[in-house]
């Protein structure tokens, strides 16, 4: 179980850019870093386009007035004079800007924490992959669903063959919080919905490739070799990005999956579900219900798994913050990405090659599954919603 206690040897100095006052993730950002405090201490920000709002948000945060700063260039030249200067930046800006402030951070030396979608191409993974190897820096996603404890139980038990042979995964996103048109969104919204600053997708960026991201985490030994999109744009002015997705997908191992992602299904709250079936049994797991864990076997009684129990497996314990008594939610999923990514850093730092790859963070190679998740939805929509292989 986690208590908050110091898990490297100090606080990583971090620092943020975007996340400011009309952000939707910035607050989610630093709840989930500054959850425990001996992993990040939030010295710097460039927290908003409108530099005089971003230095009297930080101030109102308790950030030094002097560290508020009106770019994120400035910010990566003056903190590289301070000898007490920030280590890794979070980018919780809009998706069209995450290529360039990555690899500015990255040539300062700086680990980089970035949401998601990472890109909007794969060569721009590949380019910044070849740069974060160089540099011997980290590069974290903000996957933040994907730290709850029973995701963790589900990736155990795959990994014990208790389901037997994987044959099925069931994957859903969906919300029905833009089933309106756009004439009332707000700032933060808008730009999701403008290919310049979205890239080629909606929802299949800004939500499925959470889910997407989940079922790999949980079962990382299964690798899709051919989909099937098909997307719309109920909101015609969304056009061409779609407000509503569905995909079918492959497996190496003979297995099948489905995705459905919307932000159209109306008087839906934001909900997501896996359900993973095999030869022998089922799992399901559901965000709104995160700390539960459906267990089924044909001819038995449903078995209901609660968070927290000393039945389930060290790697769900392991990651448990309040106990089988106490609900954990949200933010206790992105407390624990976060931690894991600071726990990455260090070891990188380290060079103790073995601790990192003991960990399960999500990391570059994770963003750029993600990219390529999406790239390959893009090609078979656009091509009439066709078979194509996974590349």
């Amino acid at each position: 179980m986690l208590n908050g206690e110091r898990v490297i040897q100090r606080p990583l100095r971090w620092g943020l850019v975007g996340g400011g006052r009309t952000s939707q993730v910035g607050y989610k950002h630093r709840t989930g870093a500054l959850r425990d405090n001996t992993a990040y201490t939030l010295v710097c920000g460039a927290f908003d386009v409108d530099a005089a709002r971003g230095r009297d948000f930080g101030i109102n945060i308790g950030v030094d007035g002097e560290r508020c700063y009106p770019d994120y260039r400035t910010l990566i030249g003056e903190e590289a004079r301070r000898p007490d200067g920030v280590e890794v930046v979070t980018v919780a800006t809009p998706n069209h800007t995450h290529f360039e402030i990555t690899t500015a951070c990255l040539m300062a030396g700086l680990h980089v924490i970035c949401e998601k979608p990472l890109f909007f191409k794969m060569e721009e993974c590949r380019e910044i992959e070849r740069l974060a190897g160089d540099k011997g820096l980290i590069v974290g996603v903000a996957y933040s669903y994907s730290a709850f404890p029973m995701l963790l139980q589900m990736r155990a038990m795959v990994a014990k063959g208790v389901l037997g042979d994987i044959r099925i995964v069931d994957l859903c996103y969906i919300h029905g919080f833009n089933s309106a048109d756009d004439s009332n969104a707000s700032e933060a919204q808008r730009w999701r919905t403008n290919p310049a600053t979205s890239g080629p997708t909606f929802v299949l960026g800004d939500l499925s490739t959470h889910t997407y991201y989940m079922s790999q985490m949980v079962l990382p030994h299964m690798k899709v070799t051919r989909l099937l999109c098909d997307r719309q744009s109920f909101i015609k002015s969304r056009a061409p990005l779609e407000d509503n997705a569905y995909v079918l997908f492959h497996y190496d191992n003979g297995a099948v999956g489905r995705l459905w992602c919307s932000s159209v299904c109306a008087g839906s709250m934001d909900s997501q579900t896996i359900r993973i079936v095999g030869s022998q049994g089922s799992l399901i797991w559901r965000d709104a219900h995160p700390n539960e864990l459906w267990y089924e076997v044909q001819g038995r009684p449903v078995q209901l798994m609660s968070h927290g129990m000393p039945y389930l497996d060290e790697l769900s314990l392991g990651s448990d913050r309040m106990g089988a008594l106490h609900a954990e939610g949200l933010g206790d999923s992105w407390s624990n990405v976060y931690l894991r990514l600071a726990q990455a850093i260090d070891a990188k730092r380290r060079g103790d090659q073995a601790a990192l790859d003991g960990l399960i963070y999500p990391g570059l190679k994770d963003g750029a599954e993600g990219v390529r998740w999406i790239e390959n939805c893009v090609r078979s929509a656009d091509a009439g919603s066709v078979w194509v292989d996974f590349h």
